[in-house]
């Protein structure tokens, strides 16, 4: 079944998935994190795309949580977070580079799925804040995991805790973003960043995007470098990579 909150479009390898309810902003609402979820299970296992960009439709890239469909209702609440880890897992794992387009603005949930993306691109005049705080809620989808990586904890508890917004300039500064284009651009941009990385070795920015986010003590991260190089170094795109530097050429990698 084709998703009813998200807008899908591919041009070569680079796949656009974008929040498609302008009219609210789209917020992070169960069925949109279900959608979400499934199509990000899908590109995992298409070897045709090599690289995706998540932006949102309209003025903003996304508001945050659906605020108006919570309550306190523990079991609803905890299915509807279960869901939301289960994407973060899922962005955070992709097998290929996401890079985030981000117009107007990104706010609580919002921010947190622009932070699990691997490189963002926002608009000069986006804002971006972690708002929990503001409605008596604490951080969720993993940007207690995510920010820190990013910006340093104390930026981050900043961030966090008193929540102020930041605006875009403040934001490539600290290391939150890293490319900041004229209002309207950024998705443009994005995929035109998405479409270099796609012409990159697939198998190679796997295995950085692995490492990178391999968590633990720097020996479990060595490890984690090995296992990915010596697989690497047997494999087609290394052979091209190899033969592309002796005959001083730019090599094409097709694994």
């Amino acid at each position: 079944m084709a998703p009813e909150l998200l807008d899908v479009s591919r041009d070569g390898s680079v796949l656009t998935i974008t929040l498609n309810e302008p009219r609210r902003r789209n917020p992070l609402s169960l069925a949109m994190r279900e959608e979400l979820l499934a199509l990000l299970e899908q590109v995992a296992a298409d070897d045709g795309v090599r690289a995706v960009v998540l932006t949102g439709a309209g003025t903003i890239f996304c508001a945050g949580g659906d605020i108006a469909s919570m309550s306190d209702d523990r079991a609803a609440g905890s299915h509807r977070l279960r869901v939301f880890n289960q994407v973060m897992e899922a962005l955070v794992g992709l097998p290929k580079a996401v890079v985030a387009a981000v117009e107007g603005g990104a706010f609580g949930a919002g921010l947190s799925l622009m932070a699990a993306c691997d490189h963002v691109v926002a608009a000069e005049d986006a804002v971006l804040r972690s708002s929990f705080g503001g409605i008596g809620l604490g951080t969720d989808g993993g940007l207690s995991w995510t920010l820190p990586r990013r910006v340093g904890y104390g930026r981050a508890a900043e961030i966090v805790m008193f929540g102020d917004p930041l605006d875009a300039v403040e934001a490539r500064r600290i290391g939150l973003v890293e490319r900041v284009v004229p209002a309207g651009t950024a998705l443009a941009e994005a995929q035109a960043r998405a479409a270099l990385l796609a012409a990159r070795s697939r198998p190679a920015l796997a295995a950085n995007k692995a490492t990178l986010n391999t968590g633990g003590s720097l020996h479990d991260v060595l490890e984690a470098e090995k296992h990915h190089q010596l697989d690497l170094m047997a494999g087609a795109d290394f052979a091209e990579g190899r033969a592309a530097f002796a005959e001083r050429r730019p090599p094409e990698f097709r694994a």
